[in-house]
């Protein structure tokens, strides 16, 4: 016997393609962070920790796809080291994740999962939780995120999906320089 939550699941794997057009077609014209008065996919924000209750905030983030790269250079020599391609270890959803953190500084992202993508844009919906909002502080099950250590998770790695782009899903043999970090491991005696 299936639940709810399980036919929502099914019908992600099986999508109506003609429902997906008309909606990123509208999608595109919004803007880069639109705040969601409920989940694209309820199964996947329910299994992340949203509750459709007071100080919980859905934000959806469009970015662009493709190479990180800088600006064309014009003219002169350069070093070696100075490649268009910029190397920054973190994936997409870390950095949609950080750039809906910055447009409302006053919650902490819980989690975040990824909705759709086309040619040119990757889309993430993006849990925020007020972390002052009264029904927060009095929830036993939430209001761990209203402690001053959890303040700016989100830039220190802390999140799930930055914890996947520090390598700290994988334990054990391969894994000997993970943690702590990858600096700390810099400097230890072996």
């Amino acid at each position: 016997m299936k639940g709810l939550y399980q036919f929502i699941r099914d019908s992600w794997q099986n999508p109506n393609h003609e429902l997906w057009f008309k909606r990123l077609i509208e999608w595109r014209r919004q803007g880069s962070i639109t705040r969601l008065d409920y989940p694209t996919r309820l199964d996947r924000a329910r299994s992340l920790g949203y509750k459709a209750k007071q100080g919980y905030v859905l934000v959806r983030v469009k970015l662009r796809r493709g190479g990180r790269l800088r600006k064309k250079f014009r003219s002169g020599r350069k070093p070696k080291k100075m490649r268009r391609l910029k190397v920054i270890n973190i994936n997409y959803q870390t950095i949609a994740e950080q750039r809906a953190n910055k447009k409302y500084p006053n919650c902490e992202v819980l989690n975040s999962y990824y909705v759709a993508k086309d040619g040119k844009y990757y889309w993430y919906e993006i849990i925020l939780v007020d972390k002052n909002h009264p029904a927060i502080k009095s929830d036993p099950r939430m209001n761990w995120i209203s402690k001053p250590q959890h303040t700016g998770r989100v830039y220190r790695g802390l999140t799930s999906s930055a914890k996947r782009s520090r390598g700290l899903r994988r334990k054990g043999i391969g894994a000997e320089k993970v943690r702590p970090s990858l600096r700390a491991n810099l400097g230890r005696l072996h």
